[in-house]
């Protein structure tokens, strides 16, 4: 007596892929500060960053329980965290105050000013009068670090005898400006600029230069 062939077997379905857990929350980062920068903060809805980042509203929450939450962790990942860093690489910094100034220029160009950070300043700026939370958030944490690491340096070169005494407040604002002018090239696409191939970098260092004339001693081996 014959017997009726077995069935074959089922293939074992292939495992859904799925991303680590702990990888969450930065690809919801990163996800948000494109929007954000892109879109503003009023406009960016949680639901966008949930799906840009490939994730569900429903996770999204388990990190960032609202928008200005995550919004705040945005800031922190791309630009507070940075200040401890800076501070304790100022501790044992070597070189002249001319040089530690082109250095600052150049970091911030390298690490905020051509990346997607540098469109925060401009988004707190164009919505601080709608969202007054986020804009002193953005103050406590950004503002007032930067003014002190910025102090530090003008105290340090002053302390050195390379530059002359001044108001540090004043003094302060003279090495922002720049950076903040840059910021807000970069988040309107350089529309206040003379020439669109403007070299954003050699105006810092040019900046850096004339910082140095204005406060002190001309930098030296600057590039003309």
């Amino acid at each position: 007596m014959s017997t009726s062939p077995s069935p074959p077997a089922l293939a074992t379905p292939a495992p859904r892929r799925s991303r680590r857990k702990e990888a969450r929350p930065g690809e919801l980062l990163d996800a948000a500060l494109d929007l954000f920068v892109s879109k503003g903060y009023a406009a960016t809805k949680v639901e966008e960053v949930a799906r840009q980042a490939g994730v569900s509203k429903g996770t999204l929450f388990l990190y960032f329980p609202s928008k200005q939450e995550l919004f705040q962790a945005v800031v922190r990942h791309v630009l507070s965290s940075r200040f401890a860093e800076w501070d304790l690489e100022l501790d044992t910094y070597q070189h002249d105050t001319a040089t530690l100034i082109h250095y600052c220029y150049e970091v911030w160009w390298q690490r905020i000013g051509s990346t997607k950070a540098c469109g925060l300043p401009h988004l707190v700026m164009a919505e601080a009068h709608n969202f007054p939370e986020i804009a002193a958030f953005y103050r406590q944490e950004v503002v007032l670090p930067g003014n002190r690491l910025i102090e530090r340096v003008l105290r340090r070169g002053m302390e050195r005898g390379e530059l002359a005494p001044i108001d540090l407040d004043y003094g302060v604002t003279l090495v922002l400006a720049p950076l903040i002018f840059c910021a807000s090239v970069k988040s309107t696409g350089g529309i206040c600029l003379p020439d669109p191939d403007f070299d954003i970098p050699r105006f810092l260092q040019m900046q850096a230069d004339a910082l140095m004339h204005g406060m002190g001693h001309p930098s030296r081996g600057s590039a003309p």
